[in-house]
């Protein structure tokens, strides 16, 4: 069953999302891929954030460029933690999703990465993170790739 849901706008941003679902199958994370549009679908957005935690999804990663909409209502359905992605899909290289996504309203919090490759991968590392706290398994995979980012620098 996977713990972890990655959502992305657009089918397009399947090639950005890449990095997170290669962290993630490294780390031995099992994982569910949807495409949610928060403008175009608003209601699948909307049932996805109720039903997520029903279905055994412990956290949220949700991608998205330009307005960048999707993590913030997503995270408006549901208490799971969420991870949003800023994508560079605009003339805007990704800035404007960055904003959108870090500037969500007290009380409905929406963790955010940096854009590109190194954001997407932070997301699923940040999704080990806090899956470890509750999966050994987990915690064990993510404390090795840590001990082999220090054998790096030696």
């Amino acid at each position: 069953m996977p713990l972890v849901a990655v959502v992305m706008g657009s089918k397009s941003d399947t090639e950005a999302m890449q990095p997170t679902l290669e962290v993630l199958t490294q780390l031995g994370i099992d994982y569910e891929v949807s495409v949610i549009s928060a403008h175009r679908t608003p209601e699948k957005a909307r049932q996805y954030g109720l039903a997520a935690r029903s279905q055994g999804i412990e956290v949220i990663i949700a991608a998205a460029g330009g307005a960048a909409h999707l993590p913030g209502v997503l995270a408006s359905w549901t208490t799971l933690p969420v991870i949003g992605v800023p994508l560079a899909s605009s003339e805007l290289k990704g800035v404007d999703a960055l904003y959108s996504i870090v500037q969500m309203p007290g009380g409905i919090p929406v963790a955010t990465v940096a854009i590109g490759t190194a954001g997407a991968k932070n997301a699923a590392y940040l999704a080990a993170e806090i899956l470890g706290i509750k999966h050994d398994k987990i915690r064990d995979a993510y404390e090795k790739y840590r001990s082999e980012l220090q054998g790096d620098n030696k």
